[in-house]
């Protein structure tokens, strides 16, 4: 396996697009490399820019990123098609310790785009089903137009307890039996113990929050929580200082943190 400089982009082959909802979709990747579950990579294009991307994937041959388009960068990424190429530099971070949790029973818990960084975890769990115990999933989207990785659904929910909801449904569409309601809401009817399990939980601050709380009202601790922390990453390695949390660095010490190494850090 060759191993490029990550300190340098270097030109990759897009294998595959697919758009997953109306303003987000799924690039797959020829960069080949080892990663950890929660690590990024930084794409870009020329003359357009850069921006950090969670990797959604667990295989050595390939990545898979899960882009919404926010941005100039995201919005040109969505113009490409297979055989086109953009540049990518990484990967990045600190990732979920998956080796060191061999042995527990695993409770993943995800809102909207934050879903994309587990679905690394859920790869890798798939990859290595023998190291883990039982896995439940909570899943959370604004509404069915929202949901990401559709494809996948249908296979977690014969492997694993899974529970999707979604915000609001107005129309009533199908959505893989989708429960409407907030996932905070499931997370509290939901009968959980703590015992020998790890939380791992990324999606929109204010939902990590209400999550977290709930998860202490069942008797979690914080050492059995990790989250995935959002901040601006411009150069990934510790230079440019604007990612960094009271003293550490979301590009090198995270973006995956056990939630007792920043729980007293604001998401503002």
């Amino acid at each position: 396996m060759k191993k490029e400089n990550p300190y340098i982009p270097t030109p990759y082959k897009v294998l595959d697009f697919y758009r997953e909802t109306p303003d987000s979709f799924t690039l797959t990747v020829s960069m080949k490399t080892k990663h950890d579950p929660g690590q990024f990579v930084q794409v870009s294009l020329p003359g357009i820019g850069e921006s950090p991307i969670s990797i959604c994937s667990d295989s050595r041959e390939h990545i898979k990123l899960n882009v919404r388009e926010v941005g100039n960068v995201t919005r040109a990424l969505s113009q490409l098609k297979k055989g086109d190429t953009l540049l990518m530099r990484g990967p990045y971070g600190k990732g979920y310790p998956m080796h060191h949790l061999k042995g527990n029973d695993l409770l993943i818990i995800g809102g909207g785009c934050g879903i994309a960084p587990l679905k690394g975890v859920i790869d890798y769990v798939e990859n290595h089903r023998d190291d883990y115990g039982e896995v439940k999933m909570f899943l959370g989207y604004r509404s069915p137009n929202d949901v990401i990785f559709k494809r996948e659904l249908k296979e977690w929910r014969k492997t694993y307890h899974l529970q999707v909801t979604v915000d609001e449904n107005p129309h009533g569409q199908f959505c893989y039996d989708a429960r409407e309601g907030f996932i905070t809401e499931a997370l509290k009817e939901a009968k959980l113990s703590n015992d020998k399990k790890i939380v791992f939980l990324c999606g929109p601050p204010i939902m990590m929050k209400f999550v977290i709380g709930i998860l202490h009202q069942k008797g979690f601790n914080d050492d059995q929580i990790f989250i995935s922390a959002e901040r601006l990453m411009y150069c990934a390695f510790g230079v440019c200082c604007h990612c960094m949390i009271r003293g550490k660095f979301t590009c090198m010490d995270g973006p995956v943190f056990r939630y007792d190494e920043i729980k007293d850090f604001k998401n503002d």
